[in-house]
């Protein structure tokens, strides 16, 4: 099954909607889970900042919310983000299917495993090979798309600072604050990840500042085009064939 993170839009792509509390030893997922059908397919969504949009980047418990997914039976996650730019070729209104990250968030639960039981997971390759490839194929048909790209994850909630801004783009394509640890807590429970990035703004190395009211305007726009995406992802995705299952395999001292 696949787990969806993202935005409360997905409600309404749901039939069949059911609702489900997992219990966790982390704490609280930001929701409750929904489970339905979407293109004939049943999976299971949760809203990464909560029903009402009520819980900052910096404050999601991700590890809640990727334990509750994988106990409902969930193998697979796709989430769905929105991010600035970094480049001048990757414009507002475009989507962007990464395929790295950089990490500069300072403050989160970043594992499940803080001992005895010690991991060291390869994210030489964090995301799913398979699923960005089914992503990025179906994304062209809705818009301009980007087959890969490097996510550059901060800590939020604020926005950079022009200085840090420019630095952040010799580094990376794109900058938001969702992505860590959210990936690699699923690479750590052997699930696939691929990430649907929507680009709002470009981010202030540019002329003209990021405002969250601008974000929120251009979000709404490609509202529309990213459940078009996830209907046609889900409806294509495919069987595990991928090695993304074998990520423990070797991991343990």
């Amino acid at each position: 099954m696949i787990g969806i993170i993202g935005g409360s839009g997905i409600y309404d792509l749901l039939s069949e909607k059911k609702s489900i509390k997992v219990g966790t030893p982390y704490g609280e997922t930001s929701s409750d889970i929904q489970t339905g059908i979407i293109s004939g397919k049943e999976v299971a969504f949760l809203p990464r900042h909560g029903s009402k949009h009520q819980i900052p980047p910096h404050k999601v418990n991700y590890r809640a919310n990727i334990y509750a997914l994988e106990k409902v039976g969930c193998t697979e996650i796709l989430g769905i983000n929105a991010v600035g730019s970094l480049k001048e070729n990757i414009e507002p209104g475009d989507t962007v299917v990464p395929d790295q990250f950089i990490d500069f968030t300072r403050r989160r639960d970043l594992t499940f495993f803080d001992g005895p039981d010690v991991v060291h997971i390869s994210t030489a390759d964090p995301f799913c090979p398979r699923m960005n490839r089914i992503l990025f194929d179906v994304s062209q048909n809705t818009g301009k798309t980007h087959a890969s790209g490097t996510y550059v994850v901060i800590e939020g909630p604020r926005f950079s600072s022009r200085a840090e801004s420019r630095m952040f783009r010799n580094y990376g394509d794109i900058i938001g604050m969702t992505l860590v640890p959210e990936i690699t807590l699923a690479d750590e429970m052997a699930m696939c990840y691929s990430m649907l990035a929507t680009v709002t703004d470009y981010d202030v190395w540019s002329e003209k500042p990021v405002e969250a009211s601008e974000v929120i305007k251009i979000i709404k726009e490609n509202e529309e085009k990213t459940m078009k995406n996830i209907e046609m992802f889900v409806k294509e995705n495919t069987e595990r064939n991928c090695a993304c299952k074998n990520r423990l395999e070797g991991a343990r001292l």
